[in-house]
């Protein structure tokens, strides 16, 4: 018999909502959200980001993501440049205040992330780690069904 409170997406949910409100509420005196850090964390593993691709890597939506790049723009936490070789597209940057700020709030998240895995060996939790990074890809079965299913 099928159990919410036993399937995979209810306890996969579980997990980062509760991770991010705990993490949200930590970095709140530094006068970021948690879709903040993801922006800043994401621009600092690979700067100079499209807002698509930036969507992406943040799982934000883009309308709400193109909000919250002006919100952290006027914040002096990003930048926005259009590309040399294609001025319709605009890259998006960390400012120096926007990498001292993910700098210093990135051990608060590594913290968080070691906190929450303290109990499983290194072959546990990269095993643990590939099989989320091989379901994300999975899903992609879904998105190929509703996409069929909408034609």
């Amino acid at each position: 018999m099928y159990k919410l409170t036993d399937s995979f997406p209810y306890l996969l949910n579980r997990v980062g909502v509760r991770m991010g409100e705990l993490f949200s509420r930590r970095i709140a005196s530094y006068g970021v959200t948690l879709p903040m850090y993801r922006v800043m964390a994401a621009l600092w593993e690979t700067p100079g980001q499209r807002l698509n691709d930036l969507a992406g890597m943040t799982t934000v939506e883009l309308s709400t993501l193109s909000r919250l790049v002006g919100t952290m723009e006027k914040m002096k936490l990003v930048s926005r440049s259009r590309l040399e070789n294609n001025a319709r597209t605009v890259a998006i940057t960390l400012t120096d205040a926007g990498r001292a700020l993910v700098e210093e709030l990135m051990p608060i998240a590594q913290h968080f992330e070691q906190v929450a895995v303290s109990k499983l060996s290194p072959s546990a939790l990269k095993a643990l780690k590939k099989t989320l990074t091989d379901i994300y890809v999975l899903l992609d079965t879904l998105e190929e069904e509703l996409h069929e299913s909408l034609d």
